[in-house]
């Protein structure tokens, strides 16, 4: 079976002129031919008079006229039979766009040859077009891409819209069923072509399940993923292959193996009448066994319960200064990876935080002017609800700033050394509590202590004074 594929792509203002290059190879893309690519053949058609003798100024006009969020092309990616000559797939993609197309809309296409992974040629084919429709009235690049006049076609621009249901607004599912349909049409005239070419293959565009094809479809992968993972596709298709060939149907084999899983798994005499019994058994022997790591595990509990009891009772033992220690060790474990982790999320909070001042200032950026101009009252209240709409949108960048900015100055605190060492404090006193009640105690006399040899001292100064 020849190969199959065809996608419809759609371009933005600002995208036509580089991929209008892109697919004739010129500028920086013309490398790509000395790196073994084939350019079979390129073509234009139904270009406006200013841009007839080079296509490229239509693309480029298309930009700079087209609306900042409208479309400058869409464009057809086609898969070519391998199987016919050049000149016959030249005629098949002339044959397509004049039945698509027409004279209704201008295009440009090309055809690349590269090689593909089996070493063989890869040949497929660009088509992109305009959805402005032509319509027999000359306009200069500036008028061209305006918006459509339906009273005054002439003061206006092309009105724009493609295929049958051009400039009707289509659900999903009924964009999804142009897309098939269009898919069908090229399978018809592909398949023809390859007939009149006496070639027995034949392509299909449905899917592997509308074949009845239990085979799952590989992930797309963008060029840049496939030059990494290109030896690892390759090994897992020939894997893939060699597997259909041993196990011709593998879901059936997978349903087989499942069943025979099951088998396997099911006791010993099963299917006797004793098998109630047995399976009695069997379930009494997994409550005997959970019942045995639960004991287990009581024990163990108890005895790292008995263990830090008996270190308890050794450190209570101790001089009272290290058992200061201690506890500011236990403490400082405690504090450590809590300010690590506030510290961590401090710093994504700082991150976000730029990335929402960044987001802020492009939207500041985005804010449209009044309009001006002999049209400018025309134009007053498509500005205005823009204004609205833009400052809608500030107003919610900013409360998302504020809010970041709130975020990472709270965590800015929480992450202080003393906040972390207090709060580590109130955790090992809930944990080790006679050792927290003897440290306050011991630290409350020597206050006490301090607090009385001040009163001592202050009484001797003024009885020195008096005696003078």
């Amino acid at each position: 079976m020849a190969i199959s594929h065809l996608s419809v792509k759609v371009g933005s203002t600002g995208k036509a002129g580089p991929h209008a290059a892109y697919v004739a190879r010129d500028g920086k893309y013309a490398d790509r031919l000395e790196k073994g690519e084939r350019l079979e053949a390129t073509e234009a058609g139904n270009m406006p008079a200013w841009a007839q003798a080079n296509p490229q100024e239509f693309w480029q006009a298309a930009d700079r006229h087209e609306r900042s969020n409208g479309t400058t092309y869409r464009e057809f990616e086609i898969a070519l039979p391998r199987e016919l000559a050049a000149a016959d797939r030249l005629s098949l993609v002339r044959e397509f766009v004049a039945q698509e197309l027409g004279d209704r809309h201008a295009y440009q296409f090309a055809i690349h040859c590269p090689t593909a992974v089996d070493g063989k040629e890869q040949p497929h084919a660009h088509v992109m077009f305009s959805e402005r429709q032509r319509d027999g009235i000359e306009r200069d690049p500036d008028q061209y891409f305006k918006r459509y006049n339906a009273k005054a076609p002439e003061k206006g621009g092309a009105k724009k819209g493609w295929g049958e249901h051009a400039g009707q607004t289509r659900s999903k599912a009924e964009r999804a069923a142009d897309l098939k349909a269009l898919r069908q049409r090229w399978e018809t005239t592909c398949n023809a072509a390859l007939e009149r070419a006496g070639h027995a293959e034949r392509i299909d565009l449905r899917s592997n399940a509308e074949r009845g094809i239990s085979l799952l479809p590989e992930r797309k992968m963008r060029p840049s993923e496939w030059r990494t993972r290109r030896a690892e596709v390759i090994e897992f298709r020939q894997a893939r292959a060699e597997l259909s060939k041993a196990v011709p149907d593998v879901a059936a084999e997978i349903i087989n193996l499942e069943q025979r899983r099951r088998e396997a798994e099911r006791p010993k005499g099963a299917d006797r009448p004793g098998h109630a019994v047995s399976t009695s058994r069997f379930n009494v022997k997994k409550r005997q066994e959970a019942q045995r790591r639960e004991a287990e595990r009581r024990e163990a509990e108890a005895v790292a319960k008995e263990q830090a009891r008996i270190d308890r009772a050794r450190l209570a033992a101790r001089p009272i200064e290290e058992q200061i220690k201690a506890h500011e060790y236990q403490q400082k474990r405690f504090a450590i990876p809590r300010q690590e982790r506030l510290l961590r999320i401090r710093d994504q909070a700082r991150a976000r935080l730029e990335r929402r001042k960044r987001a802020e200032k492009d939207a500041w950026a985005r804010e449209p002017q009044p309009p001006t101009g002999l049209l400018a009252s025309f134009k007053q209240k498509a500005y205005e609800q823009a204004r609205s709409a833009h400052r809608r949108e500030i107003k919610t960048k900013e409360a998302l700033t504020a809010q970041a900015t709130k975020l990472a100055n709270r965590l800015s605190e929480l992450a202080q050394s003393h906040l972390c060492m207090g709060w580590a404090y109130g955790r090992l006193k809930a944990a080790e509590p006679e050792l927290t009640a003897r440290i306050e105690a011991h630290r409350a006399a020597e206050r006490a202590k301090q607090d009385e040899a001040r009163r001592q001292q202050a009484k001797l100064t003024r009885g020195k004074g008096r005696s003078r």
